[in-house]
Formats: C-alpha cells, structure tokens, sequence
C-alpha cells in the first residue's frame, strides 16, 4: 500500500500544459495541440510530452484536466472520451496520445476550459518555449479585400484585410490561419469567416499590371461568394446600382415525350445593364467597366422578380436562366412579356413594344370620326393595322423592317369594345352623335389626343351629368318627392335634354314607379301625346292603384284582355296606356305604327335576351323617348345589360363584342369592364336603400342551418351518388356543353330533396323534413309574438306541403302564386286584416311589384343561384313605408347542395356593381370543377 500511495502521490503533483504547436498547425492546417507536462528530475524544470495512462487520469490534481484530456482525445478520432471508469481502470497500458487537433466545431466548448485552467500557451517552434496564449472570444473575424494600387503605380495588389468592427489585424503581422476558420496572432487565438475567399490568404497578395484591371475584376466578382473588395479612389471607378433590362430569346427544339417526340420552346434569359449583356445564370455580382469608370452592382431582387414573372407564365425552370414551354403558350408570352417591357427574339423574330398612341376625333354633321397610330420604336402604324391586330385576336402587327409589333394588354381590352361600338370608314371609325359619351371615356384616359371644337362642346354637355339638377314634382302630383326622387326626375329631363333612353335601376322599394308618375304628370301638361308603359301581368293593378293615387288626373287606359281595343288605344284620349308583355308581343302589328311620347318597360329583365319575342317586339315601338325600370339590371352576365341598353338607345352599343361575347359564356377582361362602366355611367341611375333612404328600420339577416332526419338525409345521399356517377360519365362522353340540361336536373332534384322528400317522391308529403320542422317552429312562435311573416319558395309543391300544415291547424294564411286570378285581394286581406299573420308566396309570382309592409319577417324557404330574386323578395317587406325592425331567415339543409351555393351567392351579388358601380372581376356559371364540387 505505501508504494501504491507513494505512486499515487507523485501523479497528483503533476501539471498538463496544452500547447498550440504553430508548425504542425501551419503544416496540417488543423488547429494542433501538443500535451505537455514539467520535467521535475531534470536541473532547470522543462516541459516534455505528457505521458498519462487511462488509470492515471482520475488521480490529476486538477479536475479540468479529467474532463480534457478524454475529450482531446476523443476529437482526435482515436479514442472515445465517454469510456467507462471500469475500462479505464482495466486499460493499465493504455496511454493518451499528446499530440491532438482541435476541431472548428468545439472552440466554443473547449478553449473557455482550456483557457480556465491558466495552462494554455503557444510554441512557435519544435520544442521551444511555451509562452501564454489567450481566447479571443468577442466575435469572428472577416475576411475583406484591398485592392492597393498607387495613383501611378502599374501593378494593382489585392491584399487580404482582416476586420471586426473598428478592429484590424494588419496582414503584415503574418497572422496564422486555417481553411476551417482559426487565426493565430500575437498571443490571441480566434475564429474568422474567410466569406468565400481563403484562396487569398493562402500565399501572399495577387499581384496584376494594371492594364489587367477590367479581367481582374471580372474573376473576382464572377465569385458567388467573394468577400468585400474595398476599391482605392485612384482607380476612379464609380459603383452605381444597376437596373436590369430583360431580355429572352427563344428558339424550337424538341424533347422526348413518351413514345413520341413532342415539340418544346426553350427560352433563356439575359439582363441588360446600362448595355452590359449578363446572362441569368452568371455568377457575377457587379459589371465592371474600366473604360467606363463605372462599377455597375447587379440588383438581385429585380431579377428573381423577373424570373419569377416567366413561371407564372407556365414556363418551366430548367436552370436558373433556362426556360422551357410549349409552343401554344408563346402569344401569350410575348404578349404579356413586351407589354411588361422586356424585350423577346424568337427564333430571330424581333418584338417591339407600342411606346405611344396618339388619337384625333373630328366631327361630321352627326357624327365622330376617331383616327389612331401607334410608334413602335420608330415604326408608326396606322388605325387599319391596329383593327387587323384587335380583330386576329393576337394583339401582334407585322413591321416594315420584320419585327413583330406587340399592342399592349390595356390597349387591346380598351379597344377591343370601341372597335366594335363604331363603323369603319376608310382609315377611321365612325360613331354616331349619341355615342359621344363611349368617346369620352377613351379621351379622358388617353394621354395625347387631339380633338376639334365641335367635339369638345359635345364633351362639356356631356360633362354637365354629374350637375344634373333635381326638380319638384308637377302640381298635379298627390304627394311628397323624397329628395332622392327628386333628383330622379332631374334626370329624365337630362335624359330628354340630349336625346338619350335611361335605365331606373333603384333598389327595390324606393319608389321608381312614383318617380315616373310624376314625369309622366308633368309630360301630361306639356300635352306631349300619351305614355305607354309595358309591365308583367302581375303589376297591372298595382300601376292602376298607384296612378289613382299619386297622379288622379292622368286618364289611364288599360290595354289588356280580350276586350282592348285599338280604336281605343288610338283615340288619342289617353296619358298612360298600361299593356303586358304578352300584349305587346300579339299587338306589336299595329302597336309599332303608334308614335308615343315614353316607352318605358317595368321589370325590364322581361327582354334581358335580346333574342326573345319580348326584346324583339319592345324595340319595334316607336318613342321620342324611352325609359326602363328595374332593381336587378343585371342578374347573371353583361348580355343582360346589353339587351336593355340596345332597346334604351339603339345603335349606342353597336354589335359590341365585349356585351354579346358575354352572353355567350364569354368573360370580358376587368379592363373592358372598367371602361363600360365610366362610358355607361350616364344612361344608367342607380340608388341603393342604405344611401338614400337611411331612416328605413335595420334589416337583419340570418341563414339558419337545418339537419335532415335520417329517411330524408338517406334519400338525398342516394340521390347524389346516382347524379355524381350519372353525371362523370355523361361529361366525359358527350363534354359539359351538351351535359348541361343534366347537371341542371341533377342540381333540380337535390334542391328539391334538401327540401323535403315529398317533392321528389309525391308518396311521401306527409312525412317531416329539417326545414320544414325548423319553419314551423319559428312560424309559431312568429304568431304568438303577434308578428306577421313571408314564406317564399320557387316550389309551389313545397308551399303546398306548408299549407297542409297550416290547414291541419286551422291556422290562418293568404296565398299567391302564379295562378291566383285576384292579387290585390289576397295582398288586402294580408295587409289589412290582423288574424291573417302568414303569407305564403311563389317566388316567381310574388317577388315583384308587391307592397307587403304589414309583414316584418320574412323567411327564404330555398335560396338559389341568384341572389337578386331573393332581395326582390325581401323587399315586398323592407320598402318605403316599413316601420318594423325586419327579420329575413334564408333556410339552409347542411351538407347539401344548398350550403355549397351559399358561397358562391356572394360573387352573383357583385355582377350588377361590376359595371354600374365598380370595376370588379365577373364570374362566369358553372364549370366542371364547380359541378363536382356541388356533387361532392
């Protein structure tokens, strides 16, 4: 025992010293430590390699050194420093090796030790003396370049510069570095980040003539990872930032595809700065040019925008300036691409883009005469070549010199619609004197026209629209104007004044019907000849009532039933002669012969297809003025607006493409639509309820979500997946154009089953359904408030099933639908007698021309498509006149086709503001997507 103590005794007293062995560091380029311990047995105490058993090491004075040496050992990739204590007990002739590296990854772990243990030092050479060394740990240090080059020198030296904030580390005091990140200086060790640029400290500084400059400068930025170069004002080069110039050339070529070789369009991209061509894919970050004294800093950013411009084009990436697409997508490309100011070469075609337009309009006798040339680079083409470019569809005109020339975007969905609103006359087109208005927008957006007197004084009238001057009513008007009503009839007179037909589109229930009575009195004595007014059957007797009641002196021939009578209509003793549609259409013979002061059409969606026999006949009646009214003048495309504004001012809109493409299934572009809605501004009179008659009560709406019992939830879940199967291979066979009747009968029936079952299966009408459940109950207890409500469907079958409810209860109710010969009897008695709390109602046949008041609940039994129907409907109640907080509930079946439909009922709404009030984007009907998300 007291040998093994004397032994053990002797190992406690020793030291280990880590020193960074500078040779063997510079020589590996790894940072190499050599463990030392003193040489207490020699005369004069030296240091020698540490020699320590794996036994030996838990009996080190000093704890830092147990924990470092295994760990030393362990980066040294020889021995694992995590050994167990049996092992290093049992491994008597084991030995820690001294010479050790240090790996980049453990700086931060080690050296704080290391330095701790205060026996941290640096030898310079072989068994040399140690002299301490310390831990820099404040930061990395980074590598920059200096360029040095005296005002008359001829070599240029690039001299590495080692910097950390206002710190330097001069490269004359030959610090030590390695390509892992270490530098060694003075008595310092630290870590540094080269950024990319070891290989210029590795020797000593690159040394160039300066007539060398340009290329040196080019290999140094063409680096993707280069440190700062930090240029000397005797250079005379002035760094700017670049704005680059795209450009793409594209050339064919052909690829694989499967068993054939299909044709491909490769396309790479160049960026000029300030006349410097650079690739996309080069590495370069700045463009030098000596002779220029210009250091030119490409703009990254820019470019990845660029680039990332062709891939929303469909183009696909091959490299990072490589491009490839199909063939058919290359109109679209350079269409877009020139407009957006790049410029395209295609297998050696030049593409220019359109720098300026510039238009002249002289007038005629009655008529405008619009000239146009647009400047390609030089290049100048006249209006003839530009309608050749809008009606070829591509926007493209062939040069002089063989370049392409490229109509930009905005242009063509300008010109598209006034191209087509006016005749070609030779080099020019022609417009008539009323569409004076259609010009006026264009001139107001174009920045270099030129226009003579006449047309200007045509504009200036016109611009007195947004003056138009509101006037009272005639002193044979029974009642009080609202102000907005006021202003209404200021602009029929405004209408009058310039010859033009207008379009009432006011909210339902603001008294559109009131505003022409009173134009119509006023007309009366001036002894302008008679008024004929065309109306659904179902208004007849509300015209009638409100004549009686607002304009007693107007004497008013009904021109209806089997007893009219055209010796009567023609006797000239008559100010309002009210006819239906129907009538018009079988009197339109002698009708057309009659000269009338107004024509005007209520509900004039009754001829939003210009092809039926109502359009057709409506525009055969002869009036020095016409009007139409309607809440809704758009219900589902433009071609609806385009029907009521060719019967209002015939020839305005011409054969207008951008309307009849419309009503084809065809979406405008946003910047067509824009412009329809500024040129159309003044035929049109829109007011909404929330900003002309703020003293109505609140509206609230709701959608109240039902659940179907399990029988009902099993009969539409059948009938879904039969229409789904049904309806895939249908469309895949015949395609979606000859597969609509189909999907509408689908959609038909799966409404009808969210309805109730008993509207698919008349077996099954006395069963229940979730919405006729939830309808009940709130009709009950809409009842037992004393409240009076409106129940709308479209399906008659549906209302009969409530009826039979009702009537099982002995509850009270009126009813009106297409067949109900009396109307204003059933309205009566709901309006009028207090027991009567309910009015069931058929959309079709009530949702127009009703005053309901009385009720201040109304309830939606089956919301659809159009959104418009069911404000029509909603309005019966919430009108002028309504003095009840009013409750609308829109009953909804949950996961079926009808809770899908709600989303899309938001964009319908937006089809009317689209272009009589914003410019927002259409949405088109239904596609297959849509179709097999309704039937998912």
């Amino acid at each position: 025992m007291a040998a093994a103590d004397s032994k053990a005794g002797t190992i406690a007293d020793r030291e280990i010293f880590y020193a960074v062995d500078l040779p063997r560091t510079r020589r590996t380029g790894e940072l190499a430590f050599v463990l030392l311990e003193r040489n207490t047995e020699a005369a004069m105490p030296v240091h020698v390699a540490a020699r320590v058993t794996y036994p030996e090491l838990v009996t080190l004075r000093d704890e830092s050194d147990r924990i470092l040496l295994p760990m030393l050992q362990g980066v040294d990739g020889n021995r694992d420093w995590r050994l167990p204590a049996t092992f290093l007990a049992s491994s008597s002739s084991s030995i820690f090796h001294s010479e050790v590296t240090l790996p980049i990854e453990m700086a931060e772990i080690v050296l704080p030790m290391l330095v701790r243990t205060g026996r941290l030092g640096l030898r310079s050479v072989a068994d040399g003396p140690m002299t301490p060394l310390h831990w820099d740990n404040t930061g990395r240090w980074q590598l920059s370049l200096d360029l040095v080059c005296p005002e008359r020198a001829t070599t240029v030296e690039v001299v590495p510069r080692f910097e950390r904030g206002s710190e330097t580390i001069a490269y004359e005091e030959d610090p030590t570095l390695t390509p892992s990140g270490w530098i060694i200086w003075r008595d310092k060790i630290g870590l540094i980040d080269y950024r990319g640029g070891y290989g210029f400290v590795e020797g000593p500084p690159l040394k160039v003539p300066r007539v060398e400059l340009q290329s040196l400068l080019a290999t140094l930025y063409s680096s993707p990872r280069l440190p700062p170069i930090l240029l000397p004002p005797s250079l005379g080069l002035q760094e700017t930032v670049g704005v680059p110039q795209p450009l793409l050339h594209v050339h064919s070529g052909t690829r694989p595809g499967g068993r054939t070789v299909e044709t491909r369009l490769s396309a790479k991209v160049w960026f000029d700065y300030d006349g410097e061509l650079v690739a996309a894919g080069d590495p370069r970050s700045r463009i030098v040019r000596v002779d220029r004294s210009i250091l030119i800093q490409r703009d990254g950013d820019a470019e990845s925008r660029l680039l990332r411009r062709l891939s929303s084009l469909k183009m696909k990436k091959q490299t990072s300036g490589d491009f490839e697409f199909a063939p058919r997508l290359l109109p679209n490309v350079v269409r877009v691409l020139v407009g957006d100011g790049w410029r395209v070469e295609a297998d050696g075609t030049v593409y220019r883009r359109a720098s300026h337009f510039q238009i002249s309009v002289k007038s005629g006798v009655d008529w405008f005469d619009l000239s146009a040339t647009a400047d390609f680079d030089g290049q100048v083409v006249g209006l003839p070549e530009l309608l050749v470019a809008l009606r070829q569809g591509d926007g493209s005109i062939r040069l002089d010199d063989g370049t392409l020339g490229i109509l930009p975007e905005a242009w063509l969905e300008k010109f598209e619609v006034l191209a087509d609103l006016g005749q070609v006359e030779g080099a020019q087109l022609r417009f008539a004197r009323n569409q004076a208005g259609l010009l006026d927008v264009l001139v107001a957006l174009e920045p270099d026209v030129q226009t003579d007197a006449a047309f200007d004084e045509a504009r200036k009238a016109l611009a007195g629209f947004d003056g138009v001057k509101p006037l009272k009513a005639p002193p044979g008007f029974c009642g009080t104007l609202r102000a907005y009503q006021e202003q209404g009839l200021g602009w029929f007179e405004f209408l009058r004044r310039f010859g033009f037909g207008g379009c009432l589109a006011d909210d339902m229930g603001l008294g559109k019907t009131v505003q022409v009575l009173a134009l119509i009195e006023s007309r009366r004595q001036s002894k302008s000849g008679p008024t004929l007014v065309v109306v659904p059957k179902s208004l007849i007797w509300n015209w009638q009532k409100e004549a009686q009641r607002f304009v007693p002196n107007l004497r008013v021939l009904c021109h209806v039933g089997t007893e009219r009578s055209r010796e009567v209509l023609e006797s000239g003793n008559n100010d309002l002669i009210l006819t239906t549609y129907g009538t018009m259409r079988k009197d339109i013979a002698y009708l057309r012969e009659i000269e009338f002061d107004y024509v005007i059409l209520d509900e004039a969606n009754a001829i939003k297809n210009p092809r039926s026999d109502s359009a057709q006949a409506a525009r055969l009646l002869r009036g020095r003025q016409r009007l139409v009214l309607t809440g809704t003048p758009i219900e589902n495309h433009l071609g609806d607006l385009w029907s009521l504004l060719d019967f209002l001012n015939p020839g305005l809109l011409g054969t207008a493409r951008a309307f009849a493409s419309v009503s084809d299934g065809v979406k405008p572009t946003s910047g067509a639509s824009g412009f329809l809605a500024r040129s159309l501004r003044p035929f049109i009179l829109r007011r909404t309820k929330e900003a002309v008659a703020p003293e109505l009560p609140p509206k609230h709406e709701e959608v109240l979500l039902c659940e179907m019992d399990p029988a009902q939830e099993r009969l539409y879940g059948e009938l879904r997946d039969h229409y789904r199967a049904k309806l895939r291979g249908r469309i895949d066979t015949h395609g979606l154009a000859r597969s609509k009747m189909h999907v509408l009968e689908a959609l038909l029936r799966l409404r009808q089953a969210a309805c109730h079952p008993g509207l698919v299966d008349k077996s099954r009408t006395a069963e229940s359904s979730g919405k006729l459940d939830v309808l009940l109950q709130r009709l009950a207890e809409v009842r037992q408030e004393g409240h009076k409500a409106l129940v709308f469907s479209q399906f008659t079958s549906f209302l009969a099933i409530v009826r039979q409810r009702l009537d099982a209860e002995k509850i009270a109710y009126a009813y009106l639908d297409g067949s109900t010969r009396d109307r204003q009897e059933v309205v009566t008695r709901f309006q009028e007698t207090p027991d009567c709390q309910l009015f069931l109602v058929s959309l079709k046949a009530g949702g127009v021309g009703l005053n309901l008041t009385a009720a201040d609940y109304v309830f939606i039994l089956d919301p659809w498509w159009n959104p418009a129907a069911e404000a029509q409907a909603v309005d019966r109640a919430h009108r002028i006149g309504q003095d009840k907080h009013v409750f609308v509930y829109r009953l909804l079946c949950r996961e079926t086709v009808e809770e899908k439909v709600a989303a899309m009922q938001a964009s319908k709404r937006d089809l009317a503001a689209s272009v009589i009030n914003t410019d927002n984007s259409l949405v088109r009907d239904l596609d297959r997507k849509t179709i097999e998300m309704l039937l998912g």
